[in-house]
């Protein structure tokens, strides 16, 4: 290793061949260094080794060092020397060196299903199980009424795999195909167009009593145009309800529920067609489709004057008398300008605004740096003033803001 190179001349990093060759050229100097013999009779072996050694110059940069003290082992253990010597001599654990190589493995050949069925026959039972007679039947049943015939085919589940193969494991009936269908709008353009009406339950003096609220609404103004509470939910009682209501405030054009008992009614119904009032109910199994009424039932009850329980139907209905009052009157809604409903409802609401816009038009004049546009925030346009929109939940309401 050092050949060539001069006292002081660096001699490099050795490579693994050569750091194992240098080890085994120490251990073998160390066992005899004068006369080859380590005083155990193996003094010719050793002489093999060292005569091994150097074979190591020839296998270094054409094998690794593993392979090659390995190989060093084995003609070791062919010269006589014992395998426990072998091992101590080139470094390794005799396991190691004794472990045959792993022997590499030729791919097995493809070997075909002596039941494989051929493309003639793939193609048989497609053709049969597309057959006008049983396009529409499942592979069991065409098998079935094969054996029935004397025929067979295939198995149950051979036919399965061949559909799979073909994309055709899907359902072989005729399905209904439904299209999508728009979601029906109901807009309303000023007041006394669309009203909106639910029922609700108030907790009454017990648990389990309850007390039911009848609420319509001007879904344009939010205006509550009627109001009442019974002990039971009743559609003689609802019917009396909008009677009274349509005497006060007008013929409404469309009037809109949900599904319940007593808005599907007869008795309702024959009421609005009488009146030629169209009727609108919320879609089968859509729960948020009647958003103006749900919405001011949250309202109500997340209201802090909202009681735990009512002792009596008086109290309901003197609390649901002056909450109604105070929302259509003094509550500012933002879905209307942040105008009271009765504004709205009663053609008062364009003078507020034109109050408003005089207000903010000398804030603007005294402090134009705090305003980026001269323009009225939006949140105070009146219904109508914008493009009609979706509704706040569900979208089937609309209303004209």
């Amino acid at each position: 290793m050092l050949e060539g190179k001069q006292p002081g001349e660096k001699i490099g990093k050795l490579t693994p061949e050569q750091v194992e060759i240098a080890r085994l050229r120490r251990q073998l100097e160390s066992t005899d260094p004068a006369s080859g013999h380590d005083g155990d009779g193996v003094g010719d072996h050793v002489k093999n080794a060292r005569a091994v050694g150097k074979s190591f110059q020839e296998l270094v940069g054409r094998t690794t060092a593993d392979e090659t003290v390995k190989s060093t082992y084995r003609e070791l253990t062919a010269h006589g020397i014992s395998t426990r010597t072998a091992a101590e001599l080139v470094g390794i654990p005799r396991a190691t060196a004794t472990r045959k190589p792993r022997a590499t493995r030729l791919p097995a050949a493809v070997v075909v299903p002596a039941n494989k069925l051929s493309p003639a026959e793939r193609a048989k039972i497609l053709a049969v199980v597309n057959s006008p007679e049983f396009v529409d039947l499942p592979p069991i049943q065409i098998y079935a009424q094969l054996l029935d015939a004397g025929v067979y085919l295939a198995s149950i589940s051979t036919i399965y795999r061949v559909l799979g193969d073909n994309s055709q494991l899907k359902e072989r009936r005729a399905l209904a195909r439904h299209p999508a269908r728009a979601i029906p709008e109901l807009v309303a353009a000023k007041p006394g167009e669309v009203i909106s009406w639910d029922i609700t339950k108030l907790p009454g003096p017990v648990k389990g009593k309850y007390f039911d609220a009848y609420v319509m609404i001007d879904i344009y103004s939010r205006y509550i145009v009627g109001c009442a509470v019974h002990a039971s939910e009743s559609a003689v009682l609802a019917a009396e309800m909008m009677t009274e209501t349509f005497r006060l405030h007008g013929t409404p054009q469309v009037v809109h529920a949900d599904r319940g008992t007593s808005m599907t009614s007869k008795t309702v119904a024959v009421l609005l067609s009488d009146l030629e009032i169209t009727r609108s109910h919320s879609r089968p199994r859509v729960s948020n489709d009647n958003p103006f009424s749900e919405g001011w039932f949250k309202t109500l009850k997340y209201a802090p004057v909202f009681p735990e329980r009512f002792a009596s139907l008086g109290d309901a209905r003197t609390f649901m008398a002056d909450f109604v009052n105070g929302y259509s009157h003094n509550h500012r809604h933002t879905g209307i300008g942040l105008n009271t409903p009765a504004d709205v409802h009663y053609g008062l609401a364009a003078a507020t605004t034109r109050d408003r816009s005089a207000v903010l038009a000398t804030a603007r004049a005294a402090h134009p740096e705090r305003f980026t546009t001269s323009n009225d925030p939006k949140i105070l346009a009146l219904p109508g003033d914008l493009p009609p929109v979706l509704g706040p939940v569900s979208g089937r309401i609309v209303t004209g803001f």
